[in-house]
């Protein structure tokens, strides 16, 4: 099937679309790509204070893929851990969207959890951060869920979340974070 690649690359130039990625995720990619971003943030000449929460929330998302990725089976034989993310600027916002494979047996949890997340008024957000980190909760693929309270915490913003149902096995999970100015 060919694309259109000026049709792909206008989509993407009317969403500001600074940089994206889909494939494996590896930690020399998310070395490679948050060098890359340090870099257009200082191009942009971003505040200090801007480049500091959009790196640390790019580095949350890009640890989330990169620990959290359910593999897929394509065949018999063969497994594949891909993933998206796109990092956009529109207006005075930034965007990071992902998204990733997950088992459908994962939704549950994953999903009560970020509810739970997006209920919480900033003052509970901070206190159920400690509570997870006192308590060492750990989650299935070793993570206290840490993660998801300091993107919350850190943007002011409820994380918009979505499965999309690929086969009786698997979703697609996509994660939207807004980073304001």
């Amino acid at each position: 099937m060919m694309l259109n690649i000026y049709e792909f690359y206008d989509k993407m130039e009317r969403n500001n679309i600074m940089l994206s990625f889909k494939g494996d995720i590896t930690s020399e990619l998310l070395t490679s790509v948050l060098q890359i971003m340090e870099s257009k943030l200082d191009t942009l000449q971003e505040e200090p204070k801007i480049k500091k929460k959009v790196y640390n929330v790019l580095v949350e998302c890009l640890q989330n893929l990169y620990h959290h990725l359910d593999e897929v089976s394509q065949d018999q034989n063969e497994k594949i851990r891909s993933a998206i993310f796109m990092i956009g600027k529109i207006d005075n916002s930034y965007n990071i969207i992902t998204g990733n494979y997950i088992k459908n047996s994962n939704i549950e949890g994953l999903k009560k959890r970020l509810d739970d997340i997006n209920v919480l008024t900033k003052e509970e957000l901070k206190e159920y951060y400690k509570l997870v980190l006192n308590n060492g909760e750990m989650s299935l693929k070793g993570g206290g869920g840490l993660g998801m309270i300091d993107i919350a915490r850190k943007t002011g913003q409820k994380l918009n979340f979505d499965f999309s149902p690929v086969d009786e096995n698997y979703s697609f999970f996509s994660l939207n974070i807004k980073i304001s100015q």
